[in-house]
Order: C-alpha cells, then sequence, then structure tokens
C-alpha cells in the first residue's frame, strides 16, 4: 500500500503561474518533492492579458477564450498564481506572505480553495529560512503598478494585497473547468515601504528569499487537494477569514 494517501487518490498535475523572470528563477525547484503529479512553473509575463493568454495556452494547448477543459478524463490540473505584490494594509512588510481567500478584477470575484491548508503550511518555518508572516485575505487585481492614493483606495473595499496576474490566472483557470485554484504572493513594497525596483533595495532582496521559500506549502495543499471528501477535493471553500493574519 502507498504510503501517501494522495497518490491512491490518482495524480493530477500543478500549473504554479508567475509574470516575471526573477519570479521563476526564485521557483526554480519545483520539479523536486512534488510526489503527486508532474509540476510546471509557468511564466506567463506581465499584465492580466498576457497572464489569461498562457494560462488558457497551458491548460488547452491553445490560445483563446475560456471554454472547455483542456484536460478530459482524470483530475484536473490545480493552479496556483504566485509572485510579488503590493502590500495595501498598513503595518505590512517587504517578505511578508499573502494568501488569498478570493481574488478580484473588474471581470469578477474568484474564490480560493483551501486557504487555511495553503496559510497553515506557510506559517511554518523552514529550517534555516527566513521569517514569515502570513496575511490571509482579498487578492485584487489591476493592469498597472499602483500607489499612493490607489493603493489606500483599494484598501478600502477591504483588498489588502494588489497584483497584475492573480485574479485573471485564477478566472481564466476556473473557466476551464472546477478545479483547485489558491494565489499566494509576497508582499515586496507596502504603503511605508515602496519599492522603486525590484533587485535593488532590500525589501526586493527580503521578498526574492521568501519566494524561494514557498514550494513546500504548494506541494503540501496539492497533495491536500487529491483527497476524497477533504477541505479541498476540487472544490474552492467560501473566504470565512478576510485580512485575518497568521504571524509567527
Amino acid at each position: 500500500m502507498s504510503a501517501d494517501p494522495a497518490a491512491e487518490a490518482g495524480g493530477a498535475s500543478l500549473l504554479i503561474a508567475c509574470a516575471l523572470g526573477i519570479e521563476r528563477f526564485a521557483l526554480r525547484g519545483a520539479g523536486l518533492g512534488a510526489a503527486a503529479g508532474a509540476v510546471t512553473v509557468l511564466r506567463t509575463g506581465m499584465g492580466p492579458q498576457s497572464a489569461e493568454r498562457a494560462v488558457t495556452r497551458a491548460l488547452t494547448g491553445r490560445p483563446g477564450e475560456p471554454g472547455e477543459p483542456g484536460e478530459p478524463g482524470g483530475r484536473p490540473t490545480a493552479v496556483i498564481a504566485t509572485g510579488f505584490c503590493a502590500g495595501l494594509a498598513p503595518g505590512m512588510h517587504p517578505g511578508d506572505l499573502v494568501v488569498a481567500d478570493e481574488t478580484r478584477d473588474p471581470a469578477g470575484r474568484t474564490v480560493c480553495t483551501g486557504t487555511r491548508i495553503l496559510a497553515d503550511a506557510l506559517s511554518h518555518p523552514l529550517p534555516g529560512g527566513p521569517r514569515r508572516a502570513v496575511h490571509i485575505g482579498p487578492v485584487v487585481g489591476s493592469d498597472h503598478v499602483v500607489r499612493g492614493a490607489e493603493r489606500a483606495a483599494l484598501h478600502s473595499t477591504g483588498a489588502i494585497a494588489v497584483d497584475m496576474e492573480s485574479a485573471a490566472t485564477l478566472r481564466t483557470a476556473v473557466g476551464h473547468g472546477v478545479r483547485p485554484v489558491a494565489a499566494v504572493r509576497v508582499v515586496v513594497d507596502a504603503p511605508q515601504h515602496e519599492l522603486v525596483r525590484i533587485g535593488t533595495l532590500r525589501g526586493g532582496i527580503s521578498a526574492f528569499r521568501v519566494l524561494r521559500t514557498v514550494l513546500p506549502a504548494f506541494f503540501h495543499w496539492h497533495r491536500s487537494s487529491l483527497l476524497p471528501g477533504g477541505e479541498l477535493d476540487g472544490h474552492a471553500t467560501p473566504p470565512d477569514h478576510p485580512g485575518r493574519d497568521v504571524s509567527l
């Protein structure tokens, strides 16, 4: 008998989508330790339209609008959107983690799957790794870099972080069929810590180091999504803790 319950449930693929080359570089070990199906790290390019095209192509083998699922038979591919983000809440710092309970953009709202499992896994420190403060709440999508007054306006809607690709990635993924979806972002700048250019300031370096540590939590979430009757089981769970922190 297999020691891995997820293996008995049947393997499924995991698609980890990020926008930037530096984000993909931080995730370069994604082929190791998944133990629950093939893992692909997809660089989508920046912006919601690039994310939509890249995710559609990855799930269906063709560009275009969401339509029929591209994975006939077996379990659908689970999708995680990840990379850097701008924090919206006062008190956030570069290197903090954001786990979305939902993503929002002008096209709609996507409820994320297994938020508690993912946040709990990310809140545990890795040996020798950096401290990882975890914030849970809505992540909003934008088609441009958000600063100053616009950042405060988005926070007033209840959102705790903003990026350009997560909402489009998850909306496109569920448009191709029911599947586990999640978004995990690392704060690269925050209201009191605005970053001019990734990689040149301390905030960018901190965020990069934290992004390098997230894969074990992603794989745990993915394995959990294969367990029948569990919290994931291929369906999203309703958000029940907007703005909650799970900090060490």
